[in-house]
């Protein structure tokens, strides 16, 4: 199977231009990093960094509402800070959801162009035939 896809893309980059090709290659698979660092270089990237101090400030949150809950003497005082620290925790679960979600969407989006570009070097072959 990767015999055939490397051939695939060998024959691409015959057909394409350089900077086509140069193109075509940063269009690679992405380790984890390399996805977390492309939600930063996307328009939205002041939305990703508010949304990380918000996760920090609920990780605090959570901190606090831990600590109190452990050192808490009475049932209500449990119940209060065991609501809060769900709270905090399902906030910070819902903005890490997101950001995988964006990571994710960035992933389709870049295989899309990789098919886009490989019909257009298909297109261009049959064309020169």
């Amino acid at each position: 199977m990767k015999d055939e896809s490397k051939d695939i893309d060998r024959l691409i980059k015959e057909t394409l231009s350089t900077e086509e090709a140069k193109f075509y290659d940063e269009l690679g698979e992405q380790n984890l990093l390399e996805m977390v660092e492309g939600l930063y270089k996307t328009k939205n990237r002041w939305f990703i960094i508010i949304m990380n101090i918000v996760s920090f400030m609920a990780l605090a949150i959570l901190t606090v509402c831990i600590v109190n809950f452990v050192s808490a003497s009475t049932t209500n005082e449990l119940i209060t800070w065991a609501v809060a620290g769900f709270i905090a925790m399902s906030f910070i679960i819902m903005l890490k959801l997101y950001s995988w979600m964006q990571m994710d969407k960035n992933a389709l989006l870049r295989e899309m162009k990789r098919l886009e570009l490989q019909i257009s070097s298909l297109v261009t072959k049959i064309d020169e035939k």
